[in-house]
C-alpha cells in the first residue's frame, strides 16, 4: 500500500525516515525485531477470515499466538526515539483476556475441520466433557450401573447386555425376576431370563449413541461463540495489525539500507532533484562480481528541467531513468535510497 500511495508531505516522509535512521543505526534491536516480527502470522488476514465466517480453530490459534508476540514489539519500541515509533507503541494492544479466552477454550493444534470435533480443549465446557467422559468411559459407567443394580436390589446374577436389537438391557435370571424393582421395563424374555431396562440405563444409553453428534455439535457452537467474541474486539486487532505491519514494513528498510549502502534523503518542499552517485538498486542486485556505475542527476524548476539521454544500444538509457523514478518512489514511501546523497 505504501508503494502504491508514496507521501506528499515532507513531514510524513521525514517520520518514517527517522524511525528506518534509528534502526539502521541500532543492529540488536533490529535483528531481535525480525525474529519476533517473523513468529506473527498476517493479523490482518487472519481477522478479516474471522468476520467474513471462513476462519477454522487453526487461524484463531494463529491469532491468539500473534497477539501474544505484541508486548515483545512493544518493548522492543521503547528506546527507539523517533516520534512515529512511539505512536505505533500506542497503537499496540496485546488483547491479553481475548488471548486467554481462545487459548483456554481451543486445543493447541485443532482439526483442518471445526464441524468435526475435538477443537475444544477439556477443562472449557463442563457439558463438553461430561459427554466426551461418556464416549470413552462408557463400558466403566456400565459396570458400574451393573455393581450398583446387585447392591441395592440384591440381584446376583444380574448382566447389563447390549445387542443391535434392543440396545443395552439389564439380564436377570428368572429365579430372580421377583427381585426386581416395578420401575424397570421389560424389553425380551428368553428361555432362562428376563431382559429389562431402567430409566438410569434407558438415559445412559441415549446418551451413549448421541453423544458423539451431540458433542461435536456443542464444540461448533462454542467455537462460534468464541469467534463472535473475537469479532467484537475487531477494531483493537486491526489497529494493532496495522501497527506490527508497519513496523515489519520499516524494520525491513532499515535492513536493507545497512545491507546495502542506502542513504537517507533530504526531502522538503522545493522543486529541485539532486541525486549524487545514483544507483538502479535491482540491477545492482542482478550484477554478480560487477559493480554497478552510480550516475549524478540534478533537475530543477527553472533551469536543467531536461536531460537529454544519448548512447547506442544497451548502454544503460533505460537503466538510468529507471533508477532516478525508483530513487524518487523509494524516498516517498519513507526508504532509504540507493545513493551517497
Amino acid at each position: 500500500r505504501w508503494l502504491e500511495k508514496p507521501l506528499l508531505d515532507p513531514v510524513e516522509i521525514r517520520s518514517r525516515l527517522m524511525a528506518v535512521r534509528d534502526l539502521t543505526e541500532d543492529m540488536v534491536t533490529r535483528e531481535e525485531l525480525a525474529l519476533c516480527l517473523k513468529e506473527i502470522t498476517d493479523l490482518e488476514r487472519l481477522i478479516g477470515r474471522i468476520v467474513y465466517g471462513t476462519a477454522g480453530g487453526r487461524d484463531l490459534v494463529a491469532l491468539s499466538a500473534g497477539l501474544h508476540r505484541i508486548p515483545k514489539v512493544h518493548d522492543l519500541l521503547a528506546p527507539l526515539p523517533a516520534a512515529l515509533f512511539q505512536r505505533l507503541r500506542k497503537q499496540l494492544d496485546e488483547l491479553s483476556d481475548l488471548c486467554q479466552h481462545i487459548d483456554s477454550a481451543l486445543v493447541e493444534e485443532p482439526p483442518f475441520s471445526v464441524r468435526d470435533g475435538g477443537i475444544i480443549r477439556e477443562g472449557y465446557s463442563k457439558e463438553v466433557d461430561q459427554l466426551r467422559n461418556v464416549m470413552t468411559n462408557s463400558k466403566d459407567l456400565l459396570v458400574d450401573i451393573e455393581n450398583r443394580t446387585k447392591e441395592t436390589c440384591g440381584i446376583k446374577n444380574i448382566r447389563v447386555k447390549y445387542n443391535k436389537v434392543f440396545g443395552y438391557y439389564i439380564e436377570v435370571a428368572k429365579s430372580q425376576i421377583d427381585l426386581v424393582p416395578d420401575s424397570w421395563t421389560r424389553k425380551q424374555t428368553t428361555v432362562n431370563a428376563e431382559r429389562y431396562i431402567s430409566q438410569e440405563l434407558k438415559e445412559l444409553e441415549h446418551a451413549i449413541m448421541s453423544a458423539q453428534d451431540t458433542v461435536t455439535a456443542l464444540e461448533y457452537q462454542l467455537f462460534c461463540q468464541l469467534k463472535d467474541q473475537v469479532c467484537q474486539q475487531v477494531a483493537a486487532i486491526q489497529a494493532s495489525a496495522g501497527a506490527v505491519a508497519q513496523v515489519d514494513v520499516l524494520n525491513s528498510f532499515a535492513t536493507v539500507a545497512a545491507d546495502n549502502r542506502y542513504c537517507m534523503p533530504q526531502v522538503d518542499d522545493s522543486d529541485a532533484l539532486t541525486i549524487t552517485q545514483g544507483r538502479h538498486p535491482v540491477v545492482e542486485k542482478v550484477l554478480k562480481g560487477v559493480p554497478f556505475v552510480p550516475n549524478d542527476t540534478h533537475m530543477g524548476a527553472k533551469d536543467d528541467r531536461v536531460s537529454i539521454i544519448t548512447g547506442p544500444n544497451m548502454a544503460g538509457k533505460s537503466t538510468y531513468m529507471r533508477q532516478v523514478a525508483l530513487i524518487v518512489l523509494m524516498a516517498q514511501i519513507g526508504s532509504f535510497v540507493p545513493a551517497q546523497s
